[in-house]
């Protein structure tokens, strides 16, 4: 630890609309960490598995601030994997921000303070990843949560849909079903959500359609 406290490996800071999650369209301050213990295949922040500069809590509210926007985004890479993540958010919620975490679903989210909306995706075949999932994070997840499966084929989708009845998951929250840009259509998704009638939510994500040529926050 620096004389300046704990110290967290930031790749970026950013204001934006926060673009997924049925939050999509608020404005949203976005604090990317680096690092990510997953490779998925279709990964668009490949960018952050590395690249980041050590920056101080106070040093991260002081930028935060700056922005004047009261809802902040913590993402990554895998937010879960930093040591000081809790200190972080307590430190956010301290300031009065309304604070948000998206998270690649292979860690205990129930090491988070309770109060902040936790997004947890659930991989896919497709990602390469599914078998890295903590299944017990399911029994975790409470009403304020959400959680997204990013679809690129129909075997995602009929894992995905098979995966949310088995374990009961829109009974316990909100569930988001999005696609890899490039791989699915959505009008594809949509079709096949309408004809099942499924209680999900279609989910685009929205920065990718306001700033398409845009690959970084900064």
């Amino acid at each position: 630890m620096s004389k300046k406290g704990p110290l967290l490996y930031v790749n970026e800071i950013f204001e934006s609309i926060q673009g997924e999650s049925t939050y999509a369209g608020i404005p949203c301050v976005f604090i990317r960490l680096t690092g990510c213990n997953l490779r998925c295949s279709y990964c668009d922040t490949t960018y952050a598995y590395d690249d980041g500069s050590a920056m101080s809590l106070n040093e991260i509210i002081k930028k935060v601030n700056g922005y004047g926007c009261r809802n902040v985004c913590i993402t990554g890479g895998e937010p879960l994997l930093n040591e000081h993540i809790n200190k972080l958010i307590k430190l956010l919620k301290n300031n009065l921000f309304k604070v948000f975490i998206e998270t690649n679903g292979s860690q205990n989210i129930d090491i988070l303070p309770k109060g902040i909306v936790r997004i947890v995706d659930i991989k896919c075949p497709g990602s390469g990843m599914e078998q890295e999932m903590d299944w017990k994070n399911i029994k975790r997840l409470n009403r304020r949560d959400e959680v997204k499966f990013i679809i690129s084929s129909k075997r995602d989708y009929e894992w995905a849909k098979s995966i949310t009845k088995k374990y009961k998951i829109i009974d316990r929250t909100t569930v988001l079903f999005g696609l890899v840009l490039g791989k699915l259509k959505p009008k594809t998704l949509a079709g096949w959500i309408l004809k099942d009638g499924l209680d999900v939510r279609l989910h685009l994500q929205l920065h990718k359609i306001i700033w398409p040529d845009k690959a970084r926050g900064v």
